[in-house]
């Protein structure tokens, strides 16, 4: 009788003990929970930051992108160099236009070369309303401020672009058109012809994969809008 007297006893002792060490676990599984939400909270913070920064910076590293402007050109090594003794001669030329748009391409430039295509495509149009259409598409696309592919332009050319588009000529874009080819050959074209995609050529080696430039940008509004939808997704 005594013996289970003691044993209960003993067993009514333990029990705030046992009750205890049930709280400390359960706290501690509380307190892992709460540690694992701000690690994921952390990451997602990390995430955003590397969004934003992916579209500032560009690594100059291979990628599949510059792998496909790695394509064969054929042309002679002879017609190549004769790209070098002029930017004129370098777009005149079917390939040379090529060649120079995928090395624009790997700098993430290529809307000045694309703006000036569209002007030469532009100043052939004949009848009125194609060139009110064409006019409104080039100026929507390159011109206007948050174009999605806006060239470098100064206020003064871009103001009278705008106030003459309603009623466009076959010169409203002569003075801008210039500007973008006075830019590409005294920056652009000096690169092209140390570039790995132009030596290649005149060499007669075969072209191997461009790795892409490290180009600072700003980020503009419409990549941040996008930026916040893949957010919210992750959230």
């Amino acid at each position: 009788m005594e013996t289970s007297l003691v044993f209960f006893s003993q067993l009514s002792m333990c029990e705030p003990k046992a009750k205890t060490i049930f709280k400390l676990i359960h706290g501690s599984g509380k307190e892992e929970t709460s540690k694992e939400a701000k690690i994921r909270a952390k990451e997602n913070r990390n995430r955003l930051s590397l969004l934003v920064q992916k579209p500032v910076f560009y690594d100059d590293t291979p990628s599949t992108r510059s792998g496909q402007l790695a394509k064969e050109t054929r042309v002679s090594p002879e017609e190549a160099i004769k790209w070098g003794e002029s930017f004129d001669k370098l777009l005149s030329h079917k390939d040379g236009l090529e060649t120079f748009t995928r090395f624009l391409k790997t700098e993430f430039s290529e809307e000045n070369i694309e703006f000036w295509i569209a002007c030469e495509d532009f100043k052939k149009s004949k009848d009125p309303q194609q060139i009110i259409r064409k006019a409104k598409a080039i100026y929507e696309k390159f011109i206007q401020n948050d174009a999605p592919q806006e060239v470098n332009l100064d206020f003064h050319t871009k103001e009278i672009i705008s106030k003459s588009i309603t009623q466009p000529t076959l010169q409203s874009f002569d003075v801008a058109q210039s500007r973008v080819y006075q830019l590409m050959e005294q920056d652009s074209y000096m690169r092209f012809l140390k570039s790995d995609i132009y030596l290649d050529l005149t060499k007669g080696r075969s072209q191997r994969p461009t790795n892409l430039r490290r180009r600072s940008r700003s980020f503009t509004y419409n990549e941040f809008q996008d930026a916040k939808s893949d957010v919210a997704i992750w959230l």
